[in-house]
């Protein structure tokens, strides 16, 4: 394995990821915020297509000691969540294999998920295979996480996953199918005076009515980060500094 960094990810909690292959983002981050807060006292807790473990530690570092089970097709990733699970003492089961074909109990309150957007047609592949797979459908996108996610739920649990903000029909559309119904959406804009929304985070439930919640902005229109931005770090009992400089680039 290449080189990896350590970082923060939750608190004292760190992160190993490497340095140039997938790293965790905004999406990761946002989709655990509204998991934590859709389900504050989840007692069982299944992330799908785990990856690193980043939304899975997250998570649970917010909900405290519960059951916990994660789902990862890919080596490099799944030896990278194991290692993270165990350095921040988390007894957590990680399973190897595919979300589409895993079997799963339907024993879950909360379920997270963070697919890829990008379908294989519509994207060149990474000369990393883990950042391919981060980015493009290799395994399946929104719908198959949702599908996989519907036969783990409990009753009265939900999904909380995230998607392509430019295709809300492939998002309800496989809820549909699954027989869950969206219950809360929140578009994720990484920084204002762009392109707008690049994602959008999904609560999916057995019933319910459509809640949508205000734009979640990560950064100004001067890349400085926004109060919200700000409020997510302080939630995960991360340091907050003001002081940061404007980023000039772009922001995920």
């Amino acid at each position: 394995m290449d080189e990896l960094t350590d970082d923060a990810i939750a608190g004292p909690w760190r992160i190993l990821q490497r340095r140039r292959g997938h790293r965790y983002s905004l999406d990761d981050v946002a989709t655990a915020f509204e998991a934590v807060n859709a389900r504050p006292r989840a007692a069982r807790y299944l992330d799908l297509g785990c990856g690193i473990g980043s939304v899975l530690l997250m998570v649970r570092y917010k909900l405290g000691p519960v059951p916990v089970v994660g789902v990862e097709a890919q080596a490099i990733s799944l030896e990278l969540a194991r290692q993270n699970v165990a350095r921040n003492g988390v007894d957590a089961e990680l399973v190897a294999g595919d979300l589409r074909e895993v079997s799963l109990d339907g024993a879950f309150d909360l379920v997270t998920g963070t697919p890829p957007y990008l379908p294989p047609a519509s994207a060149s592949p990474s000369t990393d295979d883990q950042r391919t797979y981060a980015r493009i459908e290799m395994r399946g996108g929104i719908e198959d996480y949702v599908a996989a996610a519907a036969r783990a739920l409990a009753p009265g649990g939900v999904f909380v996953g995230c998607c392509d903000a430019r295709r809300p029909d492939r998002a309800l559309a496989g809820a549909s199918a699954a027989g869950l119904v969206a219950i809360r959406k929140r578009d994720v804009v990484p920084r204002a005076g762009r392109k707008g929304a690049l994602f959008t985070v999904w609560t999916f439930a057995h019933e319910g009515e459509l809640v949508e919640a205000p734009p979640l902005v990560a950064r100004d229109e001067d890349g400085g980060r926004t109060e919200m931005a700000h409020a997510l770090r302080a939630f995960f009992d991360l340091p907050v500094n003001r002081d940061e400089p404007p980023s000039p680039g772009k922001s995920r």
